[in-house]
């Protein structure tokens, strides 16, 4: 049944129903029916809220910053190296946050995202290792750019970065990996594999 096939039915009703006639009380008083506010059925319904918030465009908007499907393999490395850039904009280490949610290895398995295998599964020992004495001329890094850039495959992608940081003298290359993830929940998001130091990063050993 329509809703105007609706509505002219209830109202019918409602109007027999006004013009129905009085009838009489124990006390010889005499009474109307009752009546029934047709405006107050829909003035009910519309304050019953909605199932999606008057907020929720804005919220969407303001979800964490990581992978989207219109970046490219070069923009993705961009936005990870800006966010590193201003990594304590707007709170302390976001730029790592931002570079842990573009991360494609498995949480549940160990990672040559830095070149050797390390457990990465737990952010905190990710975010250790961007603090290591070679790893962290990248956070607040002064300048950086781009020696080489090479699709070595359809869906893999390696750009070579130089990198002058805040400290004097001090200054590193960087090779970024990124792959495009097909098929999955992923499917066509570019995705970092690996982080690699153009040296050896880790020769004096790391504690994580």
């Amino acid at each position: 049944m329509s809703f105007s096939s609706s509505l002219s039915s209830s109202n019918s009703s409602l109007f027999l129903f006004s013009k129905s006639k009085p009838f009489a009380a124990a006390d010889n008083r005499t009474l109307s029916p009752p009546t029934v506010s047709f405006s107050s059925r829909f003035r009910a319904s519309a304050e019953v809220p909605d199932f999606l918030s008057a907020n929720w465009l804005e919220s969407r908007k303001k979800r964490p910053f990581g992978p989207r499907l219109n970046f490219s393999a070069e923009e993705a490395v961009q936005h990870q190296l800006d966010a590193l850039k201003y990594n304590d904009q707007p709170r302390p280490d976001y730029g790592i946050e931002v570079m842990y949610r573009f991360a494609g290895f498995d949480p549940f398995e160990r990672s040559t995202y830095f070149g050797p295998f390390f457990d990465l599964g737990q952010f905190e020992r990710f975010r250790r290792i961007f603090h290591h004495s070679t790893y962290r001329v990248l956070l607040a890094h002064k300048e950086r750019e781009i020696l080489s850039s090479l699709f070595v495959e359809e869906n893999r992608y390696k750009q070579r970065i130089w990198i002058r940081g805040s400290r004097p003298e001090e200054e590193e290359t960087f090779q970024f990996t990124m792959v495009q993830r097909v098929g999955g929940s992923w499917d066509g998001y570019w995705l970092t594999e690996s982080v690699l130091h153009d040296g050896d990063a880790f020769s004096g050993g790391l504690a994580y």
